[in-house]
């Protein structure tokens, strides 16, 4: 028999003693915060989907320093290993210990909807990385994983130059949507490229050592691949010590996450490991800074934060350490913003307009709107503010394309554009700093859910007419896109006719009046419209037709103006998702948090609801829209 030493003997006490310590320590996270919290005003309860990424590692580790900073706020951890069925139970024990808000980074985002939407109805839940199907949370935190992986391949593009190159793909887990969308947006950005040829090798568990092994294994196979790109740091990491192994030494490394830890993005580049990375920020601090805003009940908590990203390399890597150790400060000078504005579509464009306004003098904001009625129009605009030198420009764009010449002129002068309620198609999206809006996509997949909700196909298909906007414009693009999405997993509901009604009531009138012409027997059972305006001109239109609004064809519209909320509550109209116009205070607040230094988001989306005639009078009070 082996004889044990007294060092050995030692060894093992003490790994008994630290075992009972972390045995105690877990008992103590997990009892009822409510018995032991003292002065905690707050306890939150953090539901993690692993805590084994290094990513997620990083995020936990944000959210306590951030809550560090408040002493009445108390976190809880717990960690699901990647089981969805543990993190249901996790989610559902600290509803038990009476949480005050929940924060949750889902490891199955569809998997956990229901549960996400159960807590909603009880607490305030911030769902972080991975977005839950609809609405029913308080606020989303997170990367845009797809415009990540767009960005890396134009980091790949720009060191293969025009020169023949062949690309290695190395992601985590093939399951991974993380890893789904980021190949996705890479390969849709690299489609351009004809010089470059691609291979792919999954990394399942993710783990850098595995990254390291895998590549050793393809051995000389690697001989002629001159770029690598790395789905995380810890991939680059692994994938960097193979290749020295292997004597590789001409392959460059790009990699995804650039965070500031040993061996993170940021040292691997100044050490020379890497060529560039792309920053994933976690979300960590935002949640928490976010949450003490929910749990105040201040106002002004947007929907949604599509946090933002960068491309470092050695050239800029100390700009954007700078960056990160920037401290704001308040603009001391008078902030001058011209706003490209678009001319009245009806009420929703003139409350916008009042809100933006009213915000800018409570700001002590200089604020110059311009209306225009088309593009080339309100491309003079913008650069008239151009001219003139103004600090920040605001473009609500009347259509989504068109618009990189007189971007590209802003960024040379160096004013930074901000997108309000309307979106633009680029090339590179860093020709804008953020926009503030609606989710045009989800108020397109609402509208259509509650279609679905509403009436269900007997012995025909439900036959639905759309009523677009102005063709071209986001809004347009984008709730159409949407709800065809939902339609599109439906069985037995079409839309058979389709028409353009420019965001207006006569546009509204006149769509169903050409429809009843072609169609002299009405057969429609439902008309989705998208905008308010048009819905009320279509309503007259029926209405002079014969036809009943809201009993003889349902109709569903968007935007939630109190003239439409009427129309609801007459029975008129069935169904108005809202897109709120009152942007100004959120838009006005993030023009100033830039001129202060601060780092925004690429997003900020706006919260909204769902009014049907079953929706509490309270959420009808009050509006001045």
């Amino acid at each position: 028999m082996h004889k044990v030493s007294p060092l050995q003997r030692m060894l093992v006490v003490l790994v008994v003693i630290s075992l009972g310590f972390f045995v105690f320590g877990c008992m103590l996270m997990l009892q009822n915060p409510k018995d032991t919290e003292g002065a905690y005003a707050f306890v939150i309860g953090i539901s993690q989907a692993n805590q084994r990424e290094p990513w997620r590692l990083v995020l936990s580790r944000e959210l306590q320093i951030e809550a560090a900073k408040h002493e009445e706020l108390k976190l809880i951890f717990t960690d699901a290993a990647d089981d969805i069925e543990k993190q249901k139970a996790d989610i559902k024990r600290l509803l038990a210990y009476d949480v005050d808000l929940l924060i949750v980074s889902p490891c199955n985002a569809v998997a956990l909807t229901q549960t996400v939407r159960d807590a909603y109805r009880k607490v305030p839940v911030i769902v972080l990385d991975r977005v839950v199907d609809g609405y029913d949370y308080s606020l989303f935190i997170g990367p845009e994983n797809h415009s990540i992986g767009k960005q890396a391949a134009k980091a790949v593009l720009t060191l293969a130059g025009n020169e023949p190159a062949k690309v290695l793909e190395l992601s985590a887990s093939s399951s991974s949507l993380v890893s789904q969308d980021r190949h996705a947006g890479f390969i849709e950005a690299m489609s351009v490229a004809s010089n470059v040829t691609l291979m792919s090798a999954p990394v399942e568990d993710g783990t850098r050592d595995s990254a390291e092994d895998l590549l050793k294994e393809m051995g000389d196979s690697l001989a002629d691949v001159d770029i690598i790109f790395a789905h995380t740091d810890y991939l680059a990491l692994g994938a960097s010590k193979a290749v020295a192994a292997l004597g590789l030494d001409h392959i460059k490394i790009v990699s995804i996450d650039g965070f500031q830890i040993p061996d993170g993005g940021l040292e691997l580049l100044d050490r020379g490991v890497i060529e560039a990375t792309i920053t994933c920020p976690t979300g960590g601090k935002e949640a928490i800074q976010y949450a003490l805003d929910i749990l105040h009940e201040r106002r002004g908590v947007p929907k949604q934060v599509i946090l933002r990203n960068y491309t470092v390399t050695r050239e800029n890597l100390y700009q954007y350490k700078g960056l990160l150790a920037r401290t704001p400060s308040e603009s001391e000078k008078t902030i001058r913003v011209g706003h490209a504005q678009i001319a009245d579509e009806g009420g929703w464009r003139s409350a916008n307009k009042e809100s933006i306004a009213q915000a800018a003098k409570d700001f002590g904001i200089e604020l110059e709107s311009i209306d225009a009625s088309s593009l080339p129009e309100q491309i003079e605009v913008v650069r008239s503010f151009i001219e003139r030198a103004f600090d920040v420009i605001v473009l609500s764009p009347i259509v989504e394309s068109g618009w990189e010449g007189v971007l590209e002129e802003c960024k040379k002068a160096g004013i930074p554009v901000f997108l309000s309620d309307r979106k633009v198609m680029v090339s590179d999206e860093n020709l804008y700093y953020s926009f503030i809006g609606g989710d045009f996509t989800e108020e397109g997949r609402r509208a259509m859910r509650w279609v679905v909700s509403a009436i269900q196909p007997t012995l025909k298909p439900v036959r639905i007419l759309e009523i677009q906007g102005t063709a071209g414009a986001s809004p347009t693009k984008e709730r159409r896109q949407g709800f065809l999405e939902v339609l599109s997993l439906m069985k037995s509901y079409d839309v058979v006719a389709s028409a353009y009604g420019d965001y207006n009531f006569d546009g509204g009138f006149s769509a169903i009046k050409r429809y009843a012409e072609s169609h002299p027997r009405w057969d429609i059972d439902v008309i989705y419209c998208h905008n308010d305006d048009m819905a009320l001109g279509a309503v007259k239109a029926l209405k002079e037709l014969g036809i009943k609004p809201g009993v003889d064809v349902l109709i569903v519209s968007i935007d939630g103006i109190s003239s439409a909320l009427k129309a609801l509550r007459k029975g008129e109209l069935n169904c108005v998702v809202e897109c709120s116009p009152l942007l100004g205070p959120q838009l006005m607040k993030a023009i100033h948090d830039y001129m202060s230094g601060k780092d925004l988001p690429r997003r900020i989306i706006t919260d909204e609801i769902v009014f049907t005639s079953d929706t509490q009078e309270q959420y009808f009070r009050g509006r001045h829209y």
